[in-house]
């Protein structure tokens, strides 16, 4: 790997746990792991149809889309109330327990978030999770208004840093954001917690870790 001058992160997987919204679950069903990755299965679905589709639409609209589909799709039933209640799960989702100190540590080089995320939703799980101090941009894709791995999203990455991608150590949990950031030309860390075998997709991480802690400085 070459030096590294900056860092930029996927949020939802890598800094935020996305199955925490597991609890919330629990007012709509017995099984809420199963809802939970329903739900965020769709999401990302909807995303990729929506950029190939040219229909874009926040990542907080896809979000509940995606909750009403799972929601059908597991013969469930839920209130309005109720739903607003798991979309609001989304605003203050936990953060993995090494995010702040893998943050700290890398402090003296910027460090961004590059996310789908409607730009409101990432300032409230950025300011819930008291991750605010520890990171310099947080960038969403509703600048470019189309969704990872989309070449236009990667891009925005360099653009706010300032650095080339080349020189930027791209973090990601989702193999397929390994895949799209790589073949755009950052440098890339796949934080593979689950031990997930890597995606066929003709781009392989520079370094695979399990935890963000393990990260180079």
């Amino acid at each position: 790997m070459t030096p590294i001058r900056g860092y930029v992160f996927d949020a939802y997987g890598t800094l935020f746990d996305v199955h925490s919204v597991v609890e919330a679950g629990r007012e709509i069903t017995s099984d809420p792991a199963t809802l939970s990755t329903t739900w965020r299965q769709k999401q990302l679905e909807y995303t990729w149809l929506r950029a190939l589709m040219g229909a874009y639409a926040d990542f907080w609209v896809i979000t509940e889309a995606a909750l009403r589909y799972a929601i059908r799709r597991l013969g469930l039933t839920a209130t309005e109330p109720q739903l607003r209640r798991l979309m609001e799960a989304y605003l203050s989702l936990a953060c993995f327990p090494e995010v702040k100190p893998a943050l700290g540590r890398l402090a003296g080089r910027p460090r961004a978030v590059l996310s789908n995320g409607a730009p409101a939703m990432l300032a409230a799980a950025v300011a819930a999770s008291g991750l605010t101090t520890f990171l310099e941009h947080v960038i969403s894709v509703d600048r470019v208004k189309t969704y990872k791995p989309s070449p236009l999203v990667y891009a925005l990455g360099p653009e706010a840093l300032g650095v080339s991608a080349g020189e930027l150590l791209f973090v990601s949990s989702n193999g397929w954001d390994v895949a799209g950031a790589k073949a755009f030309g950052y440098q890339v860390a796949w934080c593979n917690r689950s031990g997930a075998p890597a995606e066929e997709l003709g781009a392989r991480a520079d370094l695979v870790i399990d935890a963000l802690d393990k990260l180079p400085r």
